[in-house]
């Protein structure tokens, strides 16, 4: 009876101070001044980094500083559980750690730890800062699980650990204050001038496996090295018209190397949302086909996860602060196994994506928490299989070699057909009655030793541009995956390694990824019919990340036993240092390796007087100042330097030229990007805006203009401008630091300024589709992507190339590519391809009617003999035109040196 007593006691202390403590807690209102969701308001992240503050005096959270903004803000990420679980937080840590990793675990010590540990749960907002609904149900999420008391947010709270974390501070700051600044709420738009990351606006969700910006690191640290959790939450908006949101489960194609597991746990979980949300009569909600999301692609918060084994889940919700209205799309009134509760046409409020966003966490959390134990194990029992797969002769079923089987025994003529009657006229599909085949075709493919998955990858530190190959190793390791280096030579399959080179296994749970930036991605070819259109995909189709890079590895198909020491999960690594040699006259510097370019931008920011040879090597003649910066260089860059003790003829004099990047009004992803890169490489730059290009004498302040893809519009008939933000704003209603940003290229205006700044001696790198530059200057240039019967441009059922890498050839006699090799990896996104005449030089071409070396290229015989990049004289200046995406996403280092070489002058 005492024990008893005692017992409630102590329970009743317990719920007191706990309810104390939330009654510290301030409501959204009392914070903010207005409801999250109320129309015509927006919180800004200065007044919601100061609501996570307040949130974290509550016993049920911990608030975390995971980084600094690339704007230098703080990134925040709060964690909310059960007090008792707040107090054990690396407990549970090291849990999720141990079963993800998967090692050294039996499956009945798997087995306890699933049951001791608790589910972890990310979930996240604001990273595309315009949709906003993102960033304000975080807030109301997090206000509602640290306040309240009801049985299932209790047991939720038991059971799972979840992680609040704020995607993109610095966009919620611009977003929110650009929209509040009008008095009249009516008026308010998201029309912002400015991209709403620093540098990659949007594509702030295509940068997770290779974490160029400090948000995307910041975050990869929490998911893939510190927590590791069993689910990650990822909100956006925009639904597809007709409906309120798309949600998981997702259309196929899902990726091949995936463990299964993730397709049935995504269907799983998301089975659970939508039930959620036909419980409460909340409808709207459409899957796989009903949109375009697909978990094949890399490269998103959402999607990389799935290469480590968590279940990631993306929802596309409609609504924000100005009232709209959900359209009529006829088709959707239909119910089916897409939309199985459709939504009518009706005006839509903020706060009902606010209360749709917090039912779908609530389902979410309710599913973590009542499968918490079979969560936790089933992340282990994936990484086990990785393992294992990686340790075993394993062959994943890629549909090039189904294709092969196919083919084989289309030869041999032993199909099995479908019997079935046809009725007259035409036969139906009978799913369930495909054809077959013998099965020894089969082992012909999936028993081929040749064919087998690599066991490991060796990177070479003996390559030619090893400070590029560490860079990649350095966003494997920021992806958490485990990496060797080697601590003394060794040979393998009668070939040597140096000391210091590099060892990705197969054998380790992130299997998926490893070979994802390793191996050629084979997308299927994917149409809505026989002989009609192609289907997109959700971004590329294929991005192997060492082809961008240009690193050199081998593959090895069996164990490999090698004096190898492992490297700390996260660990950044820098390039080996070098020692400068002592140079009678100069040093060499080579242009093979891209940290030789920031070398020679330091060296000529310094005022050192740097020439290149007619190969395209610098050469820098000694002096106190420049053996300082290139002693540096050689240190921390890692770069080779060679010494000349003869000074070499016939020397070209370099110097810094006065860089434009075109952008525009609200801000050009890809000019964003190259602004990024000139900066990581220490070119100065300036943003240049079409105003600026119309008014003229461009050759007196620039000597080189570079437009991005996107830039220059085509020949045909002028099309109407179109913002992602919808309507461009009127000069009046913006500062005078924003009106000189409005405006686009144009034909009638913008080239003949673009021609007189060529002719004056000015150059100008175009990029994508900004290479219509040369069709407006009538240069002997054509489109080589015509199909000879209808002299039109090639249909997407004759040529179909999406993201993709290609193969292409390269002129290394040409001053233009200095230090590339005679072949590329090229990122071919329906990128044009030229045939030249006259005196324009061709820089690279497709040779092969099979360029395709990881992606998908549906007819990429047309490409043969067609030109990827030229450059043309126009009076006294240059124009370069590349095709292909040279800078792409800041990760094709392979093809930087194409842009890099034309920046001197």
């Amino acid at each position: 009876m005492t024990r008893t007593f005692y017992g409630m006691l102590m329970v009743l202390t317990l719920s007191t101070t706990t309810a104390l403590a939330q009654q510290q807690i301030p409501s959204p209102k009392e914070h903010f001044g207005f409801n999250i969701g109320d129309d015509y308001q927006l919180a800004n992240y200065t007044q919601t980094e100061a609501y996570f503050k307040k949130l974290s005096a509550s016993n049920r959270t911990k608030l975390v500083d995971i980084g600094l903004t690339e704007e230098g803000r703080h990134q925040y990420m709060l964690i909310v559980s059960a007090p008792e679980n707040i107090q054990q937080l690396e407990k549970y840590k090291t849990i999720s750690q141990q079963l993800a990793h998967a090692e050294g675990l039996t499956d009945d010590q798997a087995h306890a730890l699933a049951v001791t540990g608790k589910a972890v749960v990310w979930i996240d907002g604001g990273l595309h800062a315009t949709e906003v609904v993102g960033s304000h149900q975080l807030i109301e999420s997090m206000y509602q699980l640290v306040s309240r008391t009801d049985e299932e947010t209790m047991n939720i709270l038991q059971n799972v650990i979840i992680l609040f974390t704020h995607a993109n501070p610095d966009g919620q700051e611009l977003v929110a204050n650009w929209y509040m600044r009008t008095e009249d709420p009516k008026k308010r738009a998201m029309n912002i001038p400015r991209l709403y990351e620093k540098y990659v606006g949007h594509d702030n969700n295509r940068d997770f496996y290779m974490m160029n910006m400090k948000e995307s690191q910041n975050i990869s640290r929490q998911l893939f090295v510190e927590w590791i959790p069993q689910i990650m939450y990822n909100h956006h908006q925009r639904g597809p018209a007709g409906s309120v949101l798309a949600g998981p489960p997702y259309r196929d194609p899902f990726n091949y190397v995936f463990d299964p597991l993730i397709v049935t746990s995504i269907d799983a979980v998301g089975a659970a949302m939508n039930n959620r949300l036909n419980v409460e009569n909340k409808p709207g909600y459409t899957q796989r086909g009903g949109s375009q999301f697909s978990t094949w692609w890399n490269g998103g918060l959402r999607t990389a996860p799935y290469f480590h084994n968590m279940v990631g889940l993306l929802t596309e919700i409609i609504g924000g602060p100005t009232p709209e209205t959900v359209p009529l799309a006829p088709d959707r009134l239909i119910p089916n196994g897409a939309t199985p509760n459709p939504v009518v046409p009706q005006e839509w409020h903020f706060r009902q994506s606010i209360d749709y966003s917090v039912s779908l966490n609530y389902a979410v959390l309710d599913y973590a928490a009542k499968y918490r134990s079979t969560l936790l194990y089933n992340i282990y029992h994936m990484g086990k299989n990785a393992i294992d797969r990686g340790n075993e002769d394993h062959w994943t079923f890629y549909p090039r070699l189904v294709d092969s089987i196919k083919l084989a025994a289309s030869k041999k003529d032993t199909t099995k057909k479908d019997t079935a009657k046809k009725e007259e006229g035409g036969g139906d599909l009978s799913l369930g009655k495909e054809d077959t085949i013998k099965n020894n075709f089969f082992d012909a493919y999936f028993k081929n030793p040749i064919y087998r998955d690599a066991r490991a990858y060796i990177i070479p530190a003996d390559q030619e541009d090893f400070p590029t190959a560490v860079k990649f190793i350095n966003a494997m390791s920021r992806a958490g995956v485990t990496i060797h280096k080697a601590t003394a030579d060794f040979t393998i399959a009668g070939k040597q390694y140096p000391a210091g080179s590099y060892v990705v296994k197969a054998a380790q749970a992130f299997r998926p990824h490893v070979l994802d930036m390793f191996e050629p991605q084979d997308h299927p070819n994917d149409f809505q019919y026989p002989g009609g259109p192609p289907i997109r995909p959700y971004d590329a189709a294929g991005w192997t990340l060492a082809f961008q890079m240009g690193v050199k590895f081998d593959r090895v198909l069996d164990g490999i036993n090698a004096p190898l020491a492992q490297l700390p999960y996260g660990q950044i690594e820098s390039p080996a240092s070098k020692t400068l040699p002592v140079g009678k006259k100069g040093y060499y510097l080579s242009p093979s390796g891209n940290n030789v370019f920031i070398a020679v931008n330091d060296l000529l920011n310094a005022g050192v007087k740097v020439s290149r040879i007619s190969s395209g090597m610098f050469y820098v003649p000694v002096s106190s100042k420049a053996t300082e910066i290139l002693t540096k260089a050689t240190t921390e860059l890692g770069i080779t330097v060679t010494a000349a003790d003869v000074a070499p003829t016939g020397l070209k004099a370099v110097a810094p030229a006065r860089i434009a990047i075109w952008n525009t009004y609200g801000g050009s992803i890809p000019a964003g990007w190259m602004q990024w890169l000139m900066e990581q490489y220490h070119y100065k730059c300036t943003m240049i805006y079409s105003q600026e290009i119309d008014k003229g004498d461009l050759r007196k302040k620039y000597d080189i203009i570079l437009f991005a893809t996107g830039a220059i519009p085509d020949t045909g008939k002028p099309k109407r401008d179109s913002y992602w933000f919808g309507k461009l704003p009127k000069a009046e209603e913006l500062s005078a630091e924003f009106k000189p940003w409005l405006g686009r290229i144009t034909a009638d205006t913008s080239v003949p300024q673009l021609k007189k700044f060529l002719e004056a001696g000015g150059n100008i790198v175009t990029i994508g589709t900004s290479t219509n530059l040369a069709y407006h200057l009538k240069l002997p240039v054509k489109n080589a992507l015509i199909d000879p019967k209808t002299n039109k441009t090639l249909t997407g059922s004759k040529l179909y190339i999406p993201g993709s890498l290609l193969i292409a050839d390269v002129d290394t006699t040409a001053a233009e590519n200095a230090g590339m090799h005679a072949k590329t990896d090229v990122y071919f996104d329906r990128s044009p391809v030229f045939n030249i005449s006259g005196d324009v030089k061709k820089l690279m071409w497709y040779s092969t009617a099979t360029p395709l070396h990881s992606g998908w290229a549906w007819g990429q015989s047309y490409l043969k003999d067609g030109v990827a990049a030229f450059v043309a004289p126009v009076g006294s200046g240059k124009l370069y035109a590349f095709g292909p995406e040279i800078t792409f996403r800041g990760q094709s280092h392979s093809t930087f040196k194409l842009l890099f070489n034309q920046l001197y002058k």
